[in-house]
């Protein structure tokens, strides 16, 4: 049995996801201040075409809420995920592009409870696979549902 093509919404949303993991990573290498990002994004990446590639349409207030949001309680966040790390597991051991994945999903469950659960585990697990193999997806995500169970 196939399963039904996502709607428009849907894969706007999904793009803005995958967009905030980029955004968010930009920031942490870069420092890039919150505004200057945002307009960055807007401008030159959501929705162009960069080198032969066509970059999805993100839904935009979506992206900008996900990345403002963990920009904003970075600290929040970062001490839930720290608490559902292993044993001996410090954030800091973490690659930056899973802390940013981590982050956004954390953010989604935390702050908007208009999405289901279900649907911000199953995205971010899909942002991991973009950047990561099924072992990193698999981390990603244990910890979410973890997550989940602490701040739903």
């Amino acid at each position: 049995m196939t399963r039904p093509s996502p709607s428009p919404r849907a894969q706007a949303r999904s793009a803005a996801r995958l967009a905030a993991v980029q955004a968010l990573y930009q920031q942490s290498m870069e420092k890039t201040a919150l505004a200057r990002l945002l307009n960055e994004f807007h401008q030159h990446r959501l929705g162009q075409v960069i080198e032969d590639e066509h970059y999805a349409d993100a839904e935009i207030d979506f992206f900008d809420d996900v990345v403002g949001g963990v920009d904003a309680r970075r600290d929040e966040l970062d001490e839930i995920i720290s608490g559902k790390l292993a044993d001996g597991w410090k954030i800091s051991r973490l690659d930056k592009t899973m802390l940013q994945v981590l982050r956004a999903g954390t953010y989604e469950l935390v702050a908007r409870p208009d999405v289901p659960i279900g649907t911000v585990i199953s995205e971010y697990v899909d942002v991991a696979k973009a950047f990561f193999d099924d072992r990193e997806a698999k981390f990603v995500n244990g910890v979410l549902d973890a997550v989940s169970k602490q701040v739903r």
